[in-house]
């Protein structure tokens, strides 16, 4: 491992309950250690199910310079760029249904792109109710305007009835192509959420076109996770590092399992590890 670690050139962490502690920061002593890093030719990057304008201010603090994996694998784009290296939209038609069947339920909904959250005047409340951290919403005049450019259409409801007529409504044999998630919120009582994206993606997905873009081997990267999103990227042949924290199926595929949880900078531990393997 510590040849490996030696010739490391790509980390990439996962965002909430990784990189970021139970309040919300990223460790004093990770920001140093990857400043330090970066100076022996490591580069840095982020693979989370947030929107890529969500990640913008925590790449900004460690001085990311590469493309971000957002959305969990359906965007890669990077920080200044008018251009995603990679983007994978809900099918038009599929969007406009969801639109409709929202209408039709009185089911609050939002479709989510690259750089915000759209709702519209008959559903206000979707900036309270969608558990997407630092995401911007943005109202607009028409939801159906935004249809061709959605990346994930996410509803919000508590009627159980009404959301599992929906969410069978578009999964197969009415609908192809999509990956649907219905699931109970866990912070808001009685509430339940839906959300839609196209087919295929994965983080792990995302990072194998990351390296592809980087020129950079799976060997030569290694990722950083706690949660069942972070699975694929331990699939891919890059070293895999879970936070003491981490749900157990990940730590059973993880090489390296660190001693400190999120909330205790478990990032730093294994960035001392590289620096150390670095210097040696």
């Amino acid at each position: 491992m510590h040849n490996r670690l030696k010739k490391l050139r790509l980390v990439v962490f996962d965002l909430d309950g990784t990189l970021l502690g139970e309040d919300g920061t990223i460790g004093k002593e990770t920001i140093k250690l990857v400043s330090e890093l970066k100076k022996t030719g490591v580069n840095f990057s982020i693979a989370s199910g947030r929107l890529h304008s969500a990640l913008l201010d925590f790449a900004g603090q460690l001085n990311i310079d590469i493309p971000l994996i957002s959305l969990d694998g359906s965007y890669i784009r990077g920080i200044n760029d008018s251009e995603s290296i990679f983007e994978t939209f809900v099918k038009e038609d599929y969007a406009r249904r969801a639109v409709e069947y929202a209408d039709k339920f009185l089911i609050n909904l939002a479709l989510c792109g690259a750089d915000a959250i759209y709702f519209d005047e008959r559903t206000p409340g979707v900036p309270q109710i969608l558990d997407k951290y630092g995401a911007r919403y943005q109202e607009v005049k028409s939801l159906y305007d935004y249809c061709g450019q959605t990346l994930e259409v996410v509803f919000a409801g508590d009627n159980r009835n009404s959301m599992n007529f929906v969410y069978n409504r578009l999964k197969f044999p009415h609908a192809f192509g999509l990956n649907t998630s219905m699931y109970k919120s866990q912070s808001k009582a009685g509430l339940y959420y839906l959300e839609v994206r196209k087919k295929g993606s994965t983080k792990g997905k995302g990072l194998l076109r990351l390296l592809k873009y980087l020129k950079v081997k799976a060997r030569n990267s290694a990722v950083v996770g706690d949660w069942y999103n972070d699975i694929s990227l331990f699939n891919t042949g890059a070293i895999g590092v879970a936070v003491a924290n981490a749900i157990p199926e990940l730590q059973r595929k993880a090489d390296i399992i660190t001693e400190r949880t999120n909330s205790e900078d478990g990032v730093a531990e294994f960035l001392e590890m590289v620096l150390k393997a670095k210097k040696g």
